[in-house]
């Protein structure tokens, strides 16, 4: 029996033992989203160990004993300073953990604020003179809105063309206001090399899509002077055609440079090159028909030119230009001489129905073919007073048919600045080529002097080379301290479109221009034109040799008719 009692004492106290080891282990969680620690499981919680009571958890020096008073026995007070060991040593562990997991937690913070920041770096915008701009920081892709607007006001205060007849309209040219051009577009870079450029003019052909798209390229620049581009740009020809209609010295460009270039629509879909340094510039381009219709001749059934066509259109026309332009003599960019010359041939498409009659014959537009016409310099009520009518008309039966297949333009360039004095001119002709033609040709040409009251001298546009931004020594100021740049301008103008069998008409005039820049992006202008002779005699009263829709007895009825007009406007661009 004693042995048995003995066996029992002996494991219950190792029991005992085993009971009191486990009551000072401590099992620990942490939270994966609050990273908060738990000494209970429970969701999103992962056990991250077990700690319990060591004999000797820390290393610590040996600490004075206190007395074990008499009542105490030396196993009970062991007992009550392990349990106090280990409750200390799990605060600490708790506090280590939560402040380990509060570190971690900051630096996460402060990782992701960091990012933002950089993402924010990444692109910056400025706002300038030329625009809004955007840029990523490492200048690979950039972006800038561009914008102009020009209301325009004309008052004609001396009209008098012969008076219309039969069902005709009137011969007068009308006064009024308008806006002249309300142009939105984008223009960038991507990859450092390429640039990009989209222009949409709200006011051209009414705001149709087609007529309304100006400038639509991609250009590689392969080296800082040489590029390349494909899409819808301007034609490489003429001084006063390549500079932009907001750095223009009058409000209008001059009749022969707005007959043979900018009327039958500049802006041309095709491919360019372009070389520019400081002194010289050339371009070339093989281009066809402009994205929408471009007159009352256009060569395309389409009224949408050549952006829809189909099987009736023909083929489009096409043209080989080109210009080349410098400076033989500079002494800096207020003094210098330019001169150039321009040349292009023009391939024309003319239909042709099965039995022989030509499409849109006798009608405002279709059938191919082509005509010049000019208008006296306004800027609201642009009606032509001058017109060759079609150069093609006649069935193809018809021996006294006359049938455009090309035409050839050139052009000769000068342009002298020399500190606040400038002086430009030029002088274009163009070839006529075809069926029923023997050496025809159109002619034209102009000449102005320009100088600022206020000093400044005429910008230059190196990869244009043409005119470029004026900007105001000092800009006008509210207070007086300023007051902008004035400059005065006079001028002539001549244009022939009288030659062999074509009866368009001759004409002359002069202009007189004041402009204010009260800011670099900001211009006023006012004109004073007037027409000194206008000889239309020979053009057809009847719609007959390509004049269609009264626009013959137009023509005629402006013979020695009498005209000057009053023009201003605005031009706010960015």
């Amino acid at each position: 029996m004693m042995k048995f009692f003995s066996f029992f004492l002996a494991t219950l106290a190792i029991f005992n033992l085993c009971v009191l080891s486990n009551a000072y282990a401590l099992d620990l969680y942490v939270d994966t989203k609050t990273k908060q620690v738990f000494a209970e499981p429970g969701p999103d919680r992962i056990h991250i160990g077990t700690y319990e009571k060591t004999e000797n958890p820390l290393a610590q020096p040996p600490t004075p004993q206190a007395a074990i008073p008499p009542s105490q026995t030396p196993t009970e007070s062991a007992k009550k300073e392990a349990v106090a060991e280990s409750a200390l040593l799990r605060e600490q562990k708790t506090a280590e953990v939560a402040d380990k997991s509060a570190q971690e937690r900051l630096a996460s913070q402060v990782s992701v604020l960091e990012e933002r920041v950089k993402d924010v770096e990444k692109i910056h915008g400025t706002f300038d003179d030329r625009g809004l701009h955007w840029a990523t920081k490492d200048g690979n892709f950039s972006m800038s809105l561009n914008g102009r607007l020009q209301p325009a006001s004309q008052y004609n205060f001396i009209n008098d063309p012969d008076p219309a007849f039969g069902s005709n309209t009137s011969n007068d040219l009308n006064s009024g206001m308008n806006i002249r051009r309300a142009r939105l577009g984008v223009e960038g870079t991507f990859y450092k090399i390429w640039d990009y450029k989209f222009e949409f003019d709200f006011s051209r052909g009414n705001g149709t899509v087609g007529s309304g798209i100006t400038d639509a390229f991609v250009r590689l620049n392969h080296t800082d002077a040489l590029s390349y581009k494909i899409g819808s740009f301007k034609e490489p020809f003429s001084l006063e055609e390549a500079a932009s209609n907001r750095f223009l010295t009058f409000i209008e460009r001059h009749m022969s440079v707005n007959s043979f270039v900018d009327n039958p629509n500049t802006y041309k879909t095709g491919i360019g090159v372009n070389y520019a340094v400081q002194r010289f510039q050339t371009g070339l381009a093989f281009q066809t028909e402009p994205i929408g219709a471009w007159s009352a001749a256009s060569t395309s059934v389409n009224a949408n030119g050549n952006q829809s066509r189909n099987n009736g259109s023909g083929d489009t026309g096409w043209e080989g230009i080109g210009r080349i332009s410098g400076r033989p003599w500079m002494e800096d960019d207020t003094k210098f001489l330019h001169v150039g010359v321009s040349a292009g041939h023009t391939a024309v498409n003319t239909q042709y129905r099965a039995d022989g009659t030509m499409v849109g014959e006798g009608s405002n537009g279709g059938g191919g073919g082509m005509s010049f016409f000019a208008f006296p310099g306004t800027n609201v009520d642009r009606t032509n007073i001058l017109n060759t009518g079609n150069l093609s008309n006649g069935a193809l039966n018809d021996p006294n048919r006359r049938q455009v297949s090309s035409y050839d333009r050139f052009g000769a360039e000068a342009w002298l600045v020399h500190g606040p004095f400038s002086a430009q001119a030029e002088f274009l002709r163009t070839n006529i080529n075809g069926v029923g033609y023997d050496g025809e040709h159109l002619t034209g040409y102009y000449g102005f002097i320009s100088y600022f009251l206020t000093g400044e001298s005429k910008a230059y546009h190196v990869r244009n080379g043409a005119a470029n931004r004026i900007r105001p020594n000092r800009p006008f100021q509210w207070n007086g301290s300023g007051w902008g740049a004035f400059e005065l301008a006079v001028g002539y103008d001549f244009i022939d479109l009288n030659s062999g069998i074509i009866r368009g008409g001759q004409a002359d005039m002069i202009r007189f221009g004041f402009n204010w820049y009260p800011h670099s992006n900001i211009k006023f202008q006012a004109n004073v034109v007037h027409m000194l002779d206008i000889n239309t005699a020979r053009t057809p009263i009847t719609n007959t040799d390509g004049y269609s829709g009264g626009a013959g007895a137009r023509t005629n009825g402006w013979n020695n008719a009498d005209f000057s007009a009053f023009l201003t406007q605005w031009t706010i661009d960015f």
